[in-house]
């Protein structure tokens, strides 16, 4: 393809854009709008998913050992918890022990100076592989022998579960809304084009012009809008996501660790530039097609 022609289909392309102002810059805000809330969206999911597997690394139950075991037969229970699926490590904890955490967690602990050790039961501290399967394993657990209770969270776990199933589901459905429509604006928007030229079309075809040469401009028109489209976006979620991000830190939230922009960038953009552009592409090749039928 020489140098010549290729300048030709950008001069088109561009000018097409131009040429249909309020059309293009409705197609341009249509495939903001569709980055932008899949961007916003695959950006909370990623950030649910973080939270999650920082919650599974920390993540604990507790399991309250028989008050008939002796320490060391306590202790010993620690090998049949192991082999309970879903289980990372165990750390066993005495009565004496849990004791100390009990008294640290007040200032004035005069209250509870008389109290004995021996009203605390032995227990192990088990940390989980999968938070998901934190309901299982608490029940597997309290199977063992020599356990008599199990304590887990099953709310928390159950919650961010949840949230993250929604925003995944509704991340798919949106996005995939989104892009049927904006391919569809973008359609029209070069069908203006190509009705406006129709007859100069069917001219250039019955001379010999192949559908390649006839196709190109449409084409980069759809790929210009496309990149502007994703340009801007990414600008727009970038300072969107960083003011969030900063709100969150400021909130009772701030305990939540929010994946910093800069670390995801390139991966954003390069999504975006090439949802961009397939939309832009597809949009055009689509609006096309009718008018090469001479």
């Amino acid at each position: 393809m020489s140098m010549n022609r290729i300048g030709y289909y950008l001069k088109e392309g561009i000018c097409g854009v131009f040429d249909h102002g309020l059309m293009s810059f409705a197609t341009v805000c249509m495939i903001v709008s569709t980055l932008l809330l899949m961007g916003g969206f695959s950006l909370l999911a990623v950030n649910i998913n973080k939270i999650i597997a920082d919650l599974e690394s920390q993540n604990q139950v507790a399991a309250y050992v028989d008050e008939n075991l002796s320490d060391e037969e306590a202790e010993a229970l620690g090998g049949k918890l192991l082999e309970v699926g879903n289980v990372a490590s165990v750390t066993f904890i005495t009565r004496e022990q849990a004791m100390e955490s009990f008294l640290s967690q007040y200032e004035d602990n005069s209250l509870f100076e008389d109290i004995d050790a021996s009203v605390f039961r032995n227990r192990f501290i088990v940390n989980l592989e999968d938070l998901g399967l934190m309901e299982t394993t608490a029940r597997n657990l309290a199977d063992v022998p020599g356990i008599v209770k199990v304590s887990a969270h099953l709310e928390i776990s159950r919650g961010f579960i949840t949230v993250r199933g929604i925003v995944n589901a509704v991340s798919w459905a949106i996005v995939g809304l989104l892009l049927v429509v904006s391919m569809f604006i973008m359609s029209n928007t070069i069908k203006l084009t190509t009705f406006a030229r129709r007859n100069e079309i069917a001219i250039i075809k019955m001379m010999g012009a192949s559908n390649g040469f006839i196709r190109w401009p449409f084409t980069v028109e759809g790929m210009f809008m496309g990149l502007m489209g994703s340009c801007v976006a990414f600008m727009l979620l970038w300072a969107l996501y960083t003011l969030l991000a900063r709100k969150v830190a400021a909130s009772a939230l701030g305990f939540l660790k929010i994946i910093p922009f800069g670390g995801i960038s390139l991966y954003v953009l390069g999504a975006f530039v090439g949802v961009g552009l397939a939309v832009g592409v597809f949009g055009s090749r689509v609006a096309i097609r009718s008018y090469l039928r001479v």
